[in-house]
């Protein structure tokens, strides 16, 4: 089973590489359904994952430049906080018992539903924002507003582990629409780091992490998120990213009507 694992690991990767977008939307409803994984072994595993794979790119962000660290840390202030209650309220539940897994396969479903839509509808948001840039609003509660995104973003995150991605980045395309997109994506992947490592460990100290499994996982998401990067310029993103949306409603309606 464990080449699976990597075959799962590899395909997701080359996903994320070519889009930007898909780890955590992909890779936990990938356990879960096809696997057989339970919900919250696939969310702690794959929110390490996460902080692992993501913590190489911000790396590579932070030398060029392209994070916003002001912005970065607004987004933290709500998250990590929301993040700790949030996997306190969880550790209240009795472990791996059928309550538990309901409530995180739910959570999941309302999340990649909100992917998809962020997918298909994200850059009609970034238009608007941008015709809406100098409303009285946005100087006087931006700072306000984005705290709150962050403490949206560890809710959903810990709960499902989907959110960081293609959430966090629509909601930053509509609060900073003057900044260029390359910023927003590192600013983003900045925060996920601290965000996916504190939720992951989380799930740890519930008991919900399989390192056998994370490992293998790690082992072909790597190479490919490599690959999958140098072929995005060679095939349309828009295609890739409204085939994803698809996919994610499908899977998203699936976890919500069984």
């Amino acid at each position: 089973m464990d080449w699976l694992y990597t075959l799962s690991g590899f395909t997701v990767g080359v996903v994320v590489g070519l889009t930007g977008v898909g780890g955590g939307s992909l890779m936990t409803p990938l356990l879960v359904i096809l696997f057989g994984i339970s919900p919250a072994t696939a969310v702690g595993t794959d929110l390490l994952y996460a902080a692992i794979t993501k913590g190489g790119g911000t790396v590579v962000h932070g030398r060029k430049g392209h994070v916003e660290w002001r912005l970065t840390g607004l987004l933290a202030l709500g998250s990590l906080p929301a993040s700790a209650l949030t996997l306190y309220a969880l550790s209240r539940l009795p472990r791996r018992s059928e309550q538990l897994t309901d409530v995180i396969a739910f959570i999941l479903g309302i999340a990649l539903l909100l992917t998809s839509l962020a997918l298909f509808y994200g850059r009609r948001v970034q238009q608007y924002a941008i015709q809406h840039e100098n409303a009285a609003w946005r100087s006087r509660h931006l700072d306000k507003i984005t705290v709150m995104v962050g403490i949206l973003l560890g809710v959903l995150v810990s709960i499902s582990s989907v959110g960081a991605g293609a959430l966090g980045v629509a909601a930053l395309f509509f609060l900073y629409p003057k900044l260029s997109p390359v910023k927003i994506v590192g600013s983003d992947v900045a925060h996920a780091v601290p965000l996916t490592l504190t939720a992951g460990l989380g799930h740890w100290w519930l008991g919900s992490v399989d390192w056998n499994l994370l490992g293998a996982l790690l082992l072909g998401s790597l190479p490919g998120i490599y690959i999958g990067s140098h072929l995005s310029t060679r095939i349309p993103e828009h295609i890739l990213r409204r085939l994803l949306g698809v996919m994610l409603v499908l899977i998203g309606s699936k976890l919500l009507l069984t």
